[in-house]
């Protein structure tokens, strides 16, 4: 799953036809779209935005990143834009870079518990196992019903040898309906 889909939903309150075609997976129509809108607007950072989400969903990379990074210029402090960015590095598997914008993000006012699971997550990759646990932590702390967090932060404590602490965190994400926690019950926590 792509983070920044969740974070940042296509489909404004203008009815704008690159959100239309965009909602009904015409990624290719909703980038004409959201070009044209673009021409008259081009410093809007909405727009920006959910062409990179389109570039992004049709596989076009470089050209989803060129558009994250022209809203991050134009709004250097917009949470959703920075997510997107530390997304993409973070399937680049660029993970220092990934921590750095999802960090970015979590600072801001009001980002979502995304924010620090974004920054968790690059953690857990670079192997600042402890700094991971607590960016997790503080997922949880703003979203009490954040499973990923507290999924993710059970394997991590597994992989810790913590495995009552482990198998804690794959209940209360089981509680949370997060599907693949049950699996990992199972598996282990026997």
């Amino acid at each position: 799953m792509l983070l920044s889909s969740a974070i940042f939903a296509c489909g404004g309150k203008n009815g704008n036809q690159g959100d239309v075609a965009f909602n009904q997976g015409a990624y290719e129509e909703a980038v004409e779209e959201y070009s044209k809108d673009l021409k008259y607007n081009p410093k809007n950072v909405v727009l920006l935005y959910n062409r990179g989400r389109a570039h992004e969903e049709q596989g076009q990379l470089d050209s989803a990143l060129a558009d994250f990074e022209s809203a991050l210029e134009i709004d250097p402090n917009n949470f959703q834009v920075l997510l997107a960015i530390s997304n993409f590095h973070y399937t680049q598997n660029n993970y220092e870079k990934a921590m750095l914008f999802a960090s970015r993000a979590e600072e801001i006012s009001g980002a979502p518990a995304s924010a620090s699971f974004m920054k968790g997550r690059a953690m857990h990759q670079l192997g600042y196992t402890e700094d991971a646990l607590k960016a997790y932590g503080n997922a949880i702390k703003l979203d009490k019903n954040y499973a990923p967090a507290y999924f993710n932060r059970g394997m991590l404590k597994l992989a810790l040898k913590r495995k009552r602490s482990a198998c804690e965190d794959f209940q209360l994400a089981k509680g949370l309906e997060y599907e693949a926690a049950n699996d990992a019950i199972l598996k282990y926590c026997k």
